[in-house]
Formats: structure tokens, sequence, C-alpha cells
């Protein structure tokens, strides 16, 4: 049996966790079981390297701080490596390289492309643990890349799928996925079971606990996935096709803090404004999520849209560069929003969603600013300041705590 298995950086913050994790791996190893470790940087170590970079230079180009930022990894593998060997069990630590990760050219959030998995396999084979870099690969000009941020998560699902893994099992400081943050919703509960598709939709809307692109992966070939903590023994949430039939209608509410408000007022309400627009953007990698087109007016209309924090400052000044292509009167750009969603494959079959979960938020005086639905989501965007009660809000009026 081949069991992929993926620490995040709390876990191997320290000595006495790193040992902890080496010793759990070594149970399976002396079962018989191939074992891959995935490890992200030790606690703190990647916020502590961007700090530095800033003291540097705060606007360093992303190729070098790719190049720093995947020698945090590198230093959990090697410890986590000689901290196997201190315990009598033959591992060896592997870097993007080594492996030989390909990924796409972008630098700062690359997309895995291949694994050569030939090294992993003769290790195996040699019956050593192999521990691995995760959140990194190797891009064509064969410099280091980072995955973004979570990207460990990814680096886990890549190998499970390349190798055709028995397992994948995603260790964090949590005993799984909750209903809600439970630093910010105490009486949340954590979730058995939840599907591909509503783990992906919680990962994309502000989850912390698996990389959204991770979960796109594991549902695309079919992983596997458990996610549990590294620090008891609890059984996790099983991440899967198909969950239990009867459930809830809800699966979890969620929150992103990491959004940015863009409106460009004064477009031409013609055919094609919309494409222009939104091709500029797509054709620099910037992600739009929630939008919002007004009646036309004069001739003219206005479109609002949200994007990550990081990429406010890119798509304001290719809008403001483009504003006679697309034409634009000018753009308006609001920092202080958030997203809360409500996400369940039960909401298919069962109207009065949406409502219930505006009349939460007008019982707690939050005022919405936009709207977005799917089959399986409600999305609002609203002042960031109310993110808190908004979510207490909801999860309570769909009775998730209970």
């Amino acid at each position: 049996m081949l069991i992929v298995k993926k620490f995040g950086g709390s876990s191997v913050a320290d000595k006495e966790r790193i040992y902890n994790v080496a010793k759990r791996c070594i149970e399976d190893y002396k079962k018989g079981h191939d074992v891959i470790i995935v490890l992200s940087a030790m606690g703190k170590t990647t916020d502590g390297l961007i700090a530095q970079a800033k003291e540097i230079n705060p606007c360093a180009s992303k190729r070098e701080l790719d190049m720093l930022l995947t020698t945090g990894e590198q230093i959990s593998v090697a410890l986590m490596s000689m901290a196997m060997d201190a315990l009598g069990v033959p591992a060896i630590s592997l870097n993007a390289f080594q492996v030989a990760m390909r990924t796409t050219r972008k630098y700062g959030n690359s997309r895995l492309k291949k694994i050569d998995t030939d090294r992993i396999k003769h290790e195996l084979d040699a019956r050593k643990i192999v521990i691995v870099t995760g959140f990194q690969g190797i891009n064509r000009y064969d410099d280091y890349t980072t995955l973004g941020r979570g990207g460990s998560d990814t680096t886990a699902v890549a190998l499970a799928a390349a190798l055709h893994a028995d397992a994948c099992e995603i260790y964090t400081d949590v005993e799984g996925v909750y209903t809600a943050d439970p630093r910010i919703v105490p009486n949340a509960k954590k979730i058995n079971e939840i599907t591909y598709d509503e783990m992906l939709e919680l990962a994309t809307l502000g989850a912390k606990v698996l990389h959204n692109r991770s979960v796109e992966m594991a549902k695309k070939y079919g992983v596997p996935l458990v996610v549990r903590s590294s620090l008891n023994r609890a059984s996790g949430t099983v991440v899967k096709e198909e969950v239990r039939m009867e459930r809830m209608l809800i699966s979890g509410v969620a929150a992103d803090k990491n959004a940015t408000r863009v409106s460009v007022i004064g477009l031409k309400d013609e055919p094609g404004i919309a494409f222009k627009l939104f091709n500029l953007l797509a054709k620099n990698n910037i992600n739009v999520d929630i939008i919002l087109q007004s009646v036309g007016r004069d001739g003219t209309k206005d479109i609002s849209f949200t994007v990550a924090q990081d990429d406010a400052k890119e798509t304001i000044d290719l809008i403001e560069d483009n504003k006679n292509r697309i034409t634009a009167q000018r753009v308006e750009c609001e920092t202080d929003v958030a997203k809360v969603s409500v996400v369940g494959a039960g909401m298919t079959s069962n109207p009065g969603v949406a409502a219930k979960m505006f009349e939460s938020l007008y019982n707690v005086g939050v005022n919405i600013k936009m709207i977005s639905t799917s089959e399986i989501k409600v999305t609002v965007l609203i002042d960031q300041k109310n993110v808190d009660k908004a979510m207490q809000a909801v999860h309570d009026a769909f009775g998730l705590g209970e």
C-alpha cells in the first residue's frame, strides 16, 4: 500500500512536532507500507521570508521571491529526514529539482504540469521513506516556482495521482473540515464527509483547510482524500465523489477577506465591451469572481467585479492603460470588503436558501453589496468589518451548530 501524507507548517513547527510527525509516519512504514511525506515550511517561516524580502526590496521580482521562498520547505524536509535517521529508519529528502516537478513558467502561482516519478520509485524500492518539498516546482527555464499559498496540498495530491497512491492524507492543526472557521464561529461542527464539489467551493471561497487546486486535482484523478489532525488520532473528514444519502442542506459557511471590488464606470452600452474588459484581464492571468452589470442608461453601463487583493493594483493599472479601448470613463476600487458564502449540494432541490441567508444578514444589520449564485453556493459581498457577525448569523440560521 502506498500512502502520501502531507503535513502543514504548524505540524513541523519545532523539534517536538517534527519527531511527532516522524514517529507517526514510521508506524505505517513498519506495517510494510510505502510512505511519501510532503512538507510545508516550518511554522511562520514563509511569512518571515516574505517580511525579509520586503525589507530588502519591497518591489522584488516574483522570480527572486520564489527562489527565496522555496528554501523554507527544503529546511523542513532535510530536518525530517534527519529525525527519521535518528529514529533508525532510512529516509531521503528531495526537492522539486531532484523529483523534477515541472510547472508552468509563471512565478508566484504556478501550476503543476508533469512529475517525473522515477527517482521517487527508486527510493521507495530501496525501502526508504521519501520526504518531498511541497509548494514548489521548476519551470521550463529550470527556475524554481511556487504554487501559491497552501500549494503543498496540491503537491501531495499530484504525487498521489502520479503514483496511483492508495491514500492521500492531509494533516493540519485542526481535526478536519468544519461547518465554519471555529475561530470565528465557536459552535462550528466537524464534517465527517463532504463531496469534492462542495470542498472545492469552500476552499475557493476562503476555507483555509485545503488548497482549492488540490481539491480540483483530487476530483479529476479520483484521489481519495482525508483531512485530519497531526496532533491527535481523530478520524478527520473524508473528501470524496459521493456522500451518504441523508445529509444537511448546507455543508458549510466560508469567508474570504482577500477580496477587492473594482468598478468600471461609464462603459459604452454596446455588444463586445464586456468581452474586451474581461479578455484583457484573462490575458494577464487575473481571475475575476463576482460580476455585476448595471442596467444601461444614457448609452453607458457600469460593471463591477471582485479580484484577489494581490491582483488589485495590476487590475486597476491595466484598465487605466486601456480606458480608451474598453471605453471606460473611470475606474474605482474598494478594498475593505469580504465575501461570505454558504455551500451545499442540497441547495439544488431546496428553494429559499438565498432568502434565508439574506434574512439572517438583515437581522444583524449587514448590508449586501453584490450577490453571486450557483447550483451549490450563494456568495455575498459585504463590508469586511461585518464578516464575523455575518458568518455566525448565517451559520445559526441554517442550524449548522445544532
